[in-house]
């Protein structure tokens, strides 16, 4: 077989600076229709990213009537001088994990609300309790009675609800609340 050398004419390549970001490279024909040439222009000079800043929807991990939001300074005569057990939930906004477990905490608030406490505390806006509690994962479940952290109750990561009413009641049997 003989080889076959081909000889194409050179391409015309766009070269943009590193922060442009409204073009790439595609030889353009003068056989091209006027309305191809147009479509390809317009694709080469629209923005390929814009700065949807006003469209993020800003999340939150809310707290319906059977879950309380605290914060440091409320730490204290919430949860430690509680007359009840109180379970502490340490969230942050941008956790996919906490907000999934939220509408299970909502119900365990109310099913429990005679014998348990259940409150929120937001990771970011309170850093002295994160670093006294070490909390390292989001969520973290902490059991607390008599304003002492119960042994064995640290729980992180999300829980779906029938395990976290399993884990709640063992901690409940476990320090004599019934």
């Amino acid at each position: 077989m003989d080889a076959v050398t081909l000889s194409l004419p050179p391409v015309p390549v766009r070269t943009v600076s590193a922060s442009a970001s409204t073009s790439y490279s595609v030889p353009v024909s003068s056989s091209w229709s006027v309305a191809a040439r147009q479509r390809l222009w317009t694709l080469r000079t629209r923005p390929r990213f814009r700065n949807h800043s006003s469209a993020v929807p800003q999340l939150t991990v809310t707290c319906g009537a059977g879950v309380a939001e605290i914060n440091e300074s409320q730490f204290k005569e919430t949860v430690l001088e509680a007359n009840r057990p109180v379970l502490v939930e340490f969230v942050a906004t941008w956790c996919g994990p906490c907000r999934l477990i939220s509408p299970a905490m909502e119900s365990l608030a109310k099913e429990y609300e005679d014998r348990l406490i259940v409150v929120k505390i937001d990771h970011d806006a309170n850093p002295r309790l994160i670093e006294e509690y070490k909390v390292y994962g989001l969520p973290t479940l902490i059991l607390f009675k008599n304003g002492e952290e119960v042994p064995e109750s640290r729980r992180e990561g999300a829980i779906t609800k029938s395990k976290l009413k399993v884990y709640v009641d063992d901690l409940l049997k476990s320090i004599s609340v019934s």
